[in-house]
């Protein structure tokens, strides 16, 4: 029997050190704020249609439940006016559309990379917040549509970024274009890819972003941020989504992780959070303090500041993950752009 007791011990260390990482406790101050105010009722109302779209999916599994969540996605702007023109973009592998508000600068441009938990979402779906970043910021924006899991690998989706951010270098809607001023930013998994791209964009020595912007971005594939499961019962997407997580042990999600994406929980490619943080160009960071990401987001930049580099964390209290998605029928929504500005 002690031979087992050794490989369960080896089983153990060897899931620590090689999956997981170094632990961050050092990043928390292991007290979540106490939400204060009470949410507008277009938020209850957006809550409510959240709950409806779970209890419809909540029996279907495998690829029916994928194909669900990526409707419902790309429904959320069906009948909405734009005041952006949208045109889509076919180069080699990369693919996407280009958001054009009136007025656009073609030299100011603005890489966006949308959310979905690597498996759903697309430029469509997110053109509420693409149009309104067109409209705040004078910039075109450069919606990307990278590939998405399980048909790909997680490796293809980074690579994708990769590949947007070189080519808005030096091109613009119109063709090649000198570039005066550029932004990134992304929501959710969207933001996990947009805070890896910033990273392997100053390691490469490529031109920085003159800002980067982050909406409740993941960046821990580790799963070890406290609010995961402190903010379980008050995160009213994500909850009922990964809530089957919390059930199962924490190694074996490291474990299961790998095996899906071969790559490390631990890797700063899929975990920004684990990187060099040093010498980032300034981001801005956005959560809500009841989601289960707000550690991921509090941890990313107390990090970033301890790096020197400069990082701005914003937090509302109540809000659904990524509720800058429902602009501009919700107050908050309207509350984080003028921030953003």
């Amino acid at each position: 029997m002690a031979w087992l007791v050794l490989l369960a011990l080896a089983l153990v260390f060897f899931s620590v050190r090689f999956l997981r990482g170094d632990t961050l406790v050092y990043l928390d101050s292991h007290v979540l704020p106490a939400p204060e105010g009470v949410a507008s009722e277009a938020h209850n109302s957006i809550l409510d249609r959240l709950s409806e779209f779970a209890g419809s999916g909540a029996k279907l599994r495998g690829k029916a439940r994928v194909y669900a969540i990526r409707e419902y996605m790309d429904a959320l702007c069906d009948g909405r006016e734009f005041e952006s023109a949208f045109r889509p973009v076919q180069e080699g592998q990369l693919r996407g559309e280009w958001v054009l508000a009136p007025g656009a600068d073609p030299r100011r441009r603005l890489l966006y990379i949308h959310g979905g938990a690597f498996f759903a979402g697309s430029p469509r779906s997110h053109r509420t917040i693409t149009d309104r970043l067109s409209r705040l910021t004078g910039c075109a924006v450069f919606s990307l549509d990278y590939r998405l899991m399980p048909e790909h690998r997680r490796l293809d989706g980074i690579l994708d970024c990769r590949s947007a951010y070189r080519w808005l270098l030096t091109n613009g809607p119109e063709g090649p274009e000198k570039l005066e001023y550029f932004l990134m930013a992304g929501d959710s998994a969207g933001g996990n890819l947009t805070l890896v791209t910033l990273a392997w964009a100053r390691d490469e020595g490529l031109r920085p972003v003159d800002a980067a912007i982050a909406f409740s971005p993941a960046t821990d594939a580790s799963l070890t941020s406290p609010s995961l499961r402190d903010n379980l019962k008050t995160d009213p997407m994500l909850g009922p989504a990964f809530g089957w997580m919390s059930k199962i042990p924490t190694p074996l999600l490291w474990w299961g992780s790998w095996a899906m994406a071969r790559i490390r929980p631990a890797e700063p490619l899929v975990s920004p959070l684990r990187g060099d943080l040093s010498g980032l160009p300034p981001v801005l960071v956005q959560a809500s303090e009841a989601e289960m990401l707000y550690d991921d987001a509090r941890r990313f930049v107390r990090k970033a500041e301890l790096a020197g580099s400069p990082a701005l964390l914003q937090s509302w209290p109540h809000m659904v993950h990524v509720w800058q998605i429902f602009t501009p029928e919700l107050p908050e929504a309207e509350d984080a752009y003028a921030n953003i500005a």
